[in-house]
C-alpha cells in the first residue's frame, strides 16, 4: 500500500466561525510499501503555541500504517502535550481530541470513513 503525502487539518471548537479552536489538528505522513515514512503533526490548543507533536511523529515514523500502530501514536501524544484547562475545554477533552483526530486521520487515510464534512459555505 502506498499512500501519497496526505495533508489534513481539523478544527475542533463549539462554532464554526470566528470561534478559537479548542484543538486544532494537521496531519501530513508519506506511506511506502506500507510503512510510515516523512510524518508531521502538529496541534494548537493543545500548548501555548501550536506545536509539532515529536514524540507521536517519532512513534510513527518507520512502522506499518495500522491501527496498533496509530494506538501508540496516541498514546505518545501524552508525551507531547499537557494541555491547560480553560473555558473552551479541559485537559483530558484536549488530549482525547488530539487523540481521535489522529485515529480520524488513519481512518481517513485508508478510505474508511463515511461521514459528512463541511467544507466550503455559500
Amino acid at each position: 500500500m502506498t499512500v501519497s503525502p496526505k495533508f489534513v487539518a481539523w478544527k475542533v471548537s463549539k462554532r464554526l466561525d470566528d470561534d478559537i479552536s479548542a484543538v486544532f489538528g494537521a496531519f501530513n505522513l508519506h506511506v511506502s510499501k506500507g510503512v510510515i515514512g516523512d510524518v508531521r503533526i502538529a496541534f494548537g490548543g493543545m500548548a501555548a503555541t501550536p506545536k509539532r507533536a515529536m514524540a507521536c511523529e517519532q512513534a510513527l515514523t518507520g512502522q506499518p500504517f495500522n491501527a496498533e500502530t496509530v494506538a501508540r501514536a496516541c498514546a505518545a501524544l501524552a508525551q507531547d502535550f499537557q494541555p491547560l484547562s480553560d473555558f473552551r475545554a479541559s485537559a483530558a477533552y484536549r488530549l482525547q481530541v488530539a487523540q481521535n483526530l489522529l485515529r480520524r486521520y488513519y481512518h481517513h487515510c485508508n478510505g474508511e470513513l463515511a461521514i459528512t464534512e463541511v467544507s466550503r459555505y455559500v
